[in-house]
């Protein structure tokens, strides 16, 4: 299956250089490209892609209330492009319900396979990554004292499980090692929290699973 992908950068030049690295893979087409956050929501509705690499500070709707309202409606999975400062944008983005995260200094190769990733419902592609995160989410205080969510009552010891791997950053194959399960499984499980806790992405799941270690 192709991997369709929308492109929001206010930077021409940067939308130019991520499209060439994209459309060159087989399985990656870039269906389009957005300035701002309005055209990329637009552009998510009108074409439906399967992810959208969103830059956070754009002007008019930046990529905050876009990957809102695109994760809202189920549109499609954002990977949101970040010079990695770990502000206060960043941790809105994940509370908007974005998929993962890619530096705008990284590699052609390690995009495409977080485009693939995220895409897959894999999440982040580098661990490490969601690891100093959600760490920094925590230690800025970002993480209120809150009961946990209603859903976590329903989860089954394995899915309480998986939940403590995704706080600690870790990718569906190293659940599956941890744990001692098959990849497929591992997905399902991921789905089955997501669903019961009652979130978008698996980074908002990671996050749950700090404030419930952190409490």
């Amino acid at each position: 299956m192709t991997i369709r992908v929308v492109i929001a950068d206010d930077h021409a030049a940067i939308r130019a250089g991520l499209r060439m690295i994209l459309d060159v893979e087989d399985d990656i087409e870039v269906v389009g490209e957005a300035a701002d956050g309005d055209v990329a929501v637009a552009q998510a509705k009108a074409l439906r892609p399967q992810v959208v690499l969103m830059d956070v500070r754009m002007p008019g709707v930046d990529g905050i209330t876009a990957t809102e309202r695109i994760t809202a409606d189920g549109l499609a999975k954002v990977l949101i492009l970040t010079t990695f400062d770990l502000d206060e944008y960043v941790f809105r983005t994940l509370r908007a319900g974005a998929s993962g995260f890619v530096l705008k200094s990284t590699s052609g190769r390690a995009l495409v396979e977080a485009v693939r990733a995220v895409a897959a419902g894999d999440g982040v592609l580098a661990p490490e990554v969601t690891r100093a995160v959600i760490s920094a989410f925590a230690a800025s205080n970002q993480i209120a004292a809150q009961p946990a969510p209603a859903g976590f009552g329903e989860l089954t010891e394995r899915e309480r499980e998986v939940l403590d791997c995704l706080g600690d950053g870790l990718s569906n194959a190293q659940i599956a090692g941890r744990l001692f399960i098959g990849e497929t499984t591992v997905k399902t499980h991921v789905s089955r929290v997501l669903t019961k806790l009652g979130v978008r992405s698996r980074v908002q799941a990671a996050i749950v699973a700090r404030e419930i270690r952190d409490r």
